[in-house]
């Protein structure tokens, strides 16, 4: 038999708690051997010499491996010159050029065009360079060319007359009569050449051609003061001098205003 039906029962182990962490797993060289504690020391030294050895590593640079390469600079001096007017805009040949002249005061003229491709023109510069031409310098041209006319026919009328002070009276005459005779554009039209300004002389004095002193209405067929408006505009008169030009237009204006005195 027992000694005794009474013997005291052991304590059940407690549980785990639920959110305890495992212990980590210490490797062998940082734990004592004798009391299985951690080596703080060892641990400490070994991190130290593990950051050493990591800060000595060399760079991809030093270690051979080659470095990603940098994008190439665009550099415009190395292509030739045909290439950069490609660039640019240019056409192939100074021939690429379609120059609009719609005005009728000049024509594309190829010197200019082969020096505008030289210079790497682009389709669009090359007829903007045009018009501008044609809206300032053209009229600053006529204005220069037709000065110069002017002292010219002025020359002409002096010798004609006789001397200055003679013109001078006789120019004097004429702007009082045409003034209270003729239109201002008649005026205007014959004043601007030596042809013109005889005819208003021999209009004045009754010395004009018969034909020419008959009043009414100008023969069917002969222009009108917008026609010879137009006509003293081109070149051929205001710039040339064309003697049939000059001719018309004069004979037009005594059709268009007969003498009335």
């Amino acid at each position: 038999m027992a000694d005794t039906l009474l013997t005291e029962t052991p304590a059940p182990a407690a549980a785990p708690a639920a959110d305890a962490v495992p212990p980590l797993p210490i490797p062998e060289k940082f734990r004592d051997p004798k009391t299985g504690e951690l080596r703080v020391e060892a641990l400490l030294k070994s991190y130290l010499e593990l950051e050493r050895r990591l800060s000595q590593q060399p760079s991809a640079q030093t270690a051979g491996l080659a470095a990603p390469p940098e994008p190439a600079a665009f550099d415009p001096a190395s292509l030739d010159p045909a290439q950069l007017r490609r660039l640019m805009g240019a056409p192939e040949s100074a021939e690429g050029y379609c120059i609009a002249c719609d005005h009728g005061l000049f024509q594309p003229d190829p010197e200019i065009n082969g020096r505008l491709f030289e210079a790497g023109y682009t389709p669009a510069q090359a007829q903007l360079l045009y018009d501008l031409a044609a809206e300032r310098m053209v009229p600053l041209i006529q204005t220069v060319a037709a000065e110069f006319q002017a002292e010219r026919e002025v020359e002409r009328l002096v010798a004609r007359f006789g001397g200055e002070e003679r013109w001078r009276e006789v120019s004097r005459q004429l702007l009082a009569w045409a003034g209270k005779t003729l239109p201002p554009a008649a005026v205007e039209g014959l004043a601007t050449s030596y042809e013109g300004v005889m005819a208003l002389y021999s209009m004045m004095t009754g010395s004009e051609p018969s034909a020419l002193s008959m009043a009414g209405a100008r023969p069917g067929g002969g222009d009108g003061e917008a026609e010879l408006r137009t006509l003293m505009r081109d070149p051929r008169y205001w710039r040339d001098r064309d003697p049939a030009l000059i001719a018309r237009v004069t004979e037009g204006f005594q059709r268009l205003y007969p003498s009335q005195g």
